[in-house]
């Protein structure tokens, strides 16, 4: 394991808020696991022995329907963490998961955090918090589907990914629009016509690079969207 991979860790949300000495001894007896693309992690009903940490790359979670087709529960990258509400319980995992990309992720067995959580009370809430932070996120991404238009889904995408605040910024699209689509809540069809809207606010997209002119613009973009979206659903209740 290497000091990159402890720090990522350390400022995950699962761990950030754990005692040092705590954190220290979790990383001692996590293992990396490197992933190539399209490699499961999990599947969906396989017993929740591990919490996962992202460390590169990307991780899918998803759900096949009864009609076949995948539905993406969520898409994480580096920091996140994947699986604690299950597995602190034992259950099994709801969904199953994948990597979107070659990616490195570390892999945490729970009987070891349940044991620190029993010697160690405080580490509880510090687990809690992570849990709600998760749980906080969800709620915002429901809101963001029953209020932003398309094109606003992608642009708030976008900017996710953008180093910078203001000015221009050329950012690389992590995987494919297919998987873009799902964890936005897009059919593919939709996502080209939000691609094509989102010209005219300065973003073009070539391959799996997207050009954007004006980062500050396009939030003041998502961010107009946004209020006319809440606008309207609450004048549909």
């Amino acid at each position: 394991m290497r000091q990159a991979h402890c720090e990522i860790a350390r400022s995950s949300l699962l761990l950030s808020n754990c005692p040092d000495d705590v954190v220290t001894d979790v990383l001692k007896r996590s293992i990396v696991k490197r992933f190539t693309r399209g490699q499961a992690l999990f599947d969906h009903g396989d017993p929740a022995h591990s919490v996962f940490i992202v460390l590169d790359g990307w991780v899918k979670l998803y759900r096949i329907t009864p009609n076949g087709s995948e539905a993406i529960v969520g898409v994480f990258t580096r920091g996140h963490s994947i699986g604690e509400a299950v597995a602190l319980q034992h259950d099994r995992y709801p969904v199953a998961s994948e990597a979107a990309t070659d990616c490195e992720v570390m892999q945490i067995a729970a009987t070891d955090l349940v044991n620190t959580m029993r010697s160690r009370p405080e580490v509880c809430i510090a687990i809690l918090s992570s849990t709600f932070a998760h749980l906080h996120a969800l709620v915002e991404e429901i809101e963001q589907l029953k209020a932003q238009s398309g094109a606003q889904r992608v642009a708030q995408f976008l900017l996710s990914l953008c180093p910078c605040e203001t000015g221009s910024c050329t950012v690389s699209l992590p995987f494919d629009k297919i998987l873009i689509a799902g964890r936005i809540g897009m059919k593919p069809e939709s996502l080209s016509r939000a691609f094509s809207r989102l010209r005219d606010h300065g973003v073009k997209v070539k391959q799996n690079q997207a050009d954007i002119a004006d980062v500050a613009h396009l939030r003041g973009f998502v961010d107009d969207e946004l209020g006319q979206g809440l606008i309207r659903h609450k004048a549909a209740r």
